[in-house]
């Protein structure tokens, strides 16, 4: 997928092994202690392969001028039918932060989702404490639902969790 913005979201494939698990390694204490993405090529080939499941997709943002990645944006538990809705994750990359690159991605992939993937509803669930990603999806438009207790497990934790929502836009 490619506008006329300063990203482009694209599907992630197997040639972009290289350049993400570098992002990666140079945005780890960044991304921590929110997100652990793979940062060798085993663990991108099993990312990967999930995202090709029917049920998940992966987008990278790049830099239309560069091709850099700027950020990662998933789509999870893509339901059909009379639930048209998805989990939404994502993640920026540290060079990157404070740009408005990662609202521009999620502006583009909620176009994506209520456009040609049909969708009627985005859901990201944040810990409370990641006041950047709660930040973000504010900005995206999406509006707080609720508060879930101990709602993924992260490192061996159940994590709490605020859950927000993004609807598409009414016909």
């Amino acid at each position: 997928m490619n506008t006329d913005s300063r990203l482009s979201l694209q599907p992630v494939r197997d040639h972009d092994a290289p350049s993400l698990i570098a992002a990666n390694i140079a945005s780890q204490s960044y991304h921590r202690p929110w997100v652990h993405p793979c940062t060798d090529q085993p663990g991108f080939e099993s990312w990967l392969a999930r995202t090709q499941s029917g049920t998940e997709l992966s987008f990278l943002a790049r830099l239309a001028a560069t091709g850099a990645i700027a950020g990662v944006i998933n789509l999870s538990q893509i339901f059909k039918g009379n639930f048209c809705s998805a989990y939404l994750g994502f993640y920026g990359m540290a060079e990157f932060a404070g740009q408005g690159l990662m609202t521009e991605a999620l502006s583009l992939t909620a176009q994506y989702a209520f456009g040609p993937l049909g969708l009627h509803r985005l859901e990201a669930n944040i810990q409370p404490d990641n006041t950047r990603s709660l930040a973000l999806v504010q900005r995206a438009g999406f509006r707080r639902e609720g508060y879930s207790p101990k709602y993924l497990r992260i490192e061996g934790i159940w994590r709490d969790h605020e859950r927000w929502a993004l609807l598409a836009p009414e016909d």
